[in-house]
């Protein structure tokens, strides 16, 4: 398969020139893909009850549609799942991504579109290899194979016509054939749905393998690096697989997880960010020396950024990519080809840079703390833990946070559980440094803390290994795109764990 890789390299950069045009033009991009979601569904009866064949300009389309979640929605899905067409996009809708979002019990089913898989996601997979090759045009990456740690849930019929299963699923499943010869493992591991076998089926089938990539989830990636070296007897994964070059890793923030990795790897490899969920590809890190994602600005998605102090308004204030602030925290509004019309995803980000537009994901509209107007997000949360672990030599595998509340006994405080890989030699240090770092990023919390007024200082349990994967799997949610939530604003998820303790 050498022969691929420079073929590939060119190719990637033919595609360059289609990436430099929308970043270079990013508003007509966003104009033309909002005119296109309208026009194809204008018929629809979603279309015909907004009156999308009078929508011309984007504020009367923010005007005439209005916000959704999902529960808005869910009456539209629940019909296109019973067989019904036509009501939020004008094309057959016969798969559905199964998605929690969190992981409570509530699941949620989110149409995918041929559309929405060939423009959005596998055209946001391809633009990833593209800039990728951008940056390493003498990449080895497909002279080998790549690693998918994908999702647990199996594809599952609804009827005669309609299919669902995690979005890994759904996308391995409509891969093109010739594209399984350039993954690892085979398809009937990679969906398997019991965890535990999978890691094991995955470890077995994929150490003789050419492995130069690999991409997951990192907390269950790093369970399967650490079977892998276990089965091996290896020092670390370079030496099982001296080929590997890239990591691409999603879902939750890589800052606790970096330095773990580096050790497990034992040499440098490349790492890529990227902002792939259910409802469609938004971004990936296109520069390494960068922060931020570039967002995908031609794949079928049209984006409105809603200021977090809007969310719960009756009638919320968007705006878009012309008006967006840098470091200013945004809940994600979304239009796309899969008949998802003005939908809050949930998740929340920051732009790091206009030109071009760049973001990353700073936590979910629910995931936050602020019981004592501290607006902790999961931002800071991801930085201090990193800042703790520099400052004491501790490694992080897990952790999620909860306040607790005024009482007789003193003032509120946040409780923290955490798992360690590597515990720190002093607790105490480690929670001085945890509280010093929130400090440092949240002037809100800074001031909450000062003197003690509001906020004591932070409480921190050291956790067994293994409680956060017994708490998963309570809940039916072990493994896949599931994780635990790094912060809560009331105490629910953390008894649950504090019980298993």
């Amino acid at each position: 398969m050498k022969i691929f890789s420079p073929a590939i390299s060119r190719l990637a950069r033919l595609r360059l020139w289609h990436i430099e045009h929308w970043i270079n033009h990013p508003l007509e991009a966003q104009r033309e893909v909002l005119q296109h979601l309208v026009t194809s569904a204008q018929y629809t009866e979603f279309g015909r009850k907004y009156g999308f064949d009078k929508l011309f300009t984007v504020s009367a389309f923010k005007e005439a549609v209005p916000i959704s979640e999902y529960d808005d929605l869910k009456p539209y899905i629940e019909r296109i799942m019973n067989g019904e067409q036509n009501l939020l996009w004008n094309t057959q809708v016969s798969w559905f991504a199964k998605s929690s979002g969190t992981t409570s019990d509530k699941s949620k089913f989110i149409p995918i579109t041929d559309e929405s898989l060939q423009e959005t996601h596998f055209q946001g997979a391809k633009d990833v290899l593209t800039l990728y090759y951008n940056f390493n045009p003498d990449s080895d990456l497909l002279t080998g194979k790549g690693l998918v740690i994908g999702g647990s849930h199996q594809v599952n019929r609804l009827n005669d016509d309609s299919q669902y299963g995690d979005l890994s699923a759904v996308l391995m499943q409509n891969t093109p054939f010739w594209g399984h010869w350039l993954r690892t493992p085979e398809l009937s591991i990679a969906l398997l749905d019991e965890w535990e076998t999978k890691i094991e089926r995955l470890a077995e089938s994929t150490i003789p393998e050419n492995v130069t990539s690999i991409s997951g989830v990192p907390t269950w990636t790093l369970v399967l690096i650490k079977r892998i070296l276990e089965i091996t007897g290896k020092q670390n994964l370079k030496e099982v697989w001296p080929n590997l070059e890239l990591y691409i890793h999603g879902g939750v923030s890589f800052t606790p997880y970096r330095e773990q990795f580096d050790k497990l790897i034992g040499a440098p490899i490349h790492y890529i960010d990227l902002y792939n969920a259910s409802e469609g590809f938004f971004a990936a890190m296109n520069n390494p020396n960068e922060e931020g994602m570039l967002l995908f600005l031609q794949h079928g998605v049209f984006y409105e950024f809603m200021p977090v102090e809007e969310y719960g308004k009756a009638s919320p204030e968007t705006v878009g990519l012309d008006k967006v602030e840098l470091n200013k925290n945004y809940a994600i509004v979304i239009s796309t080809n899969g008949g998802l019309w003005r939908y809050l995803v949930g998740d929340t980000v920051k732009f790091t840079s206009r030109f071009p537009f760049k973001i990353k994901v700073t936590g979910r509209v629910k995931h936050f703390i602020n019981a004592f107007g501290e607006e902790v997000i999961v931002d800071n949360s991801d930085r201090a833990i990193a800042v703790a672990c520099e400052k004491t030599g501790a490694v992080v595998n897990d952790y999620t946070a909860a306040p607790i509340y005024f009482s007789d006994y003193g003032n509120g405080s946040h409780e923290w559980l955490i798992e360690f890989e590597n515990e720190p030699s002093d607790l105490g240090l480690f929670t001085y440094e945890l509280d010093s770092a929130l400090k440092s990023v949240n002037s809100d919390y800074e001031a909450k803390r000062h003197k003690d007024i509001a906020l004591r200082m932070p409480v921190v349990r050291n956790l067994r290994k293994g409680v956060f994967q017994e708490w998963l799997r309570s809940k039916g949610k072990l493994g896949g795109q599931h994780k635990v939530p790094r912060l809560s604003n009331d105490r629910s998820y953390l008894e649950e764990i504090t019980e298993l303790m």
